[in-house]
């Protein structure tokens, strides 16, 4: 079982920057590919970029590459995701997710059970 709790979001204007954090509970956090997800209102969950296990193998939306970027710390059960040049249609709650013990990161919504709460992005124009 994996508990993952996000935190750093908040209200910024465009362009400006924001660090997101999730933190896991267990000892197996080092085993979990870590995706990123985002919801807006009235949307569907949008996937926004993911981590294998050792952190050498990262993926990113093209809606963000070049923007964001992720990264983990196993040895402090942590994955960031580093937001720059934000707009407007950054916009949404972003969650946290953690993959299967052992298997490899993945774009898609429903290969990911453990999920955090949520944190809330805002960017004003």
């Amino acid at each position: 079982q994996v508990q993952l709790v996000e935190s750093g979001g908040g209200l910024v204007q465009a362009g400006g920057s924001l660090r997101l954090s999730c933190v896991a509970s267990g000892r197996t956090f080092s085993g979990h590919a870590i995706g990123w997800f985002r919801q807006a209102p009235g949307k569907e969950h949008e996937f926004v970029s993911a981590i294998s296990q050792s952190g050498s193998t990262t993926y990113v939306a093209d809606s963000v590459k070049g923007r964001f970027t992720i990264s983990r710390d196993n040895a402090k059960n942590s994955v960031y995701l580093k937001m720059n040049s934000l707009k407007p249609d950054d916009t949404a709650v972003y969650y946290c997710a953690a993959r299967l013990y052992g298997l490899g990161y993945s774009t898609e919504r429903n290969q990911y059970i453990y999920w955090g709460q949520g944190t809330q992005v805002s960017v004003s124009s």
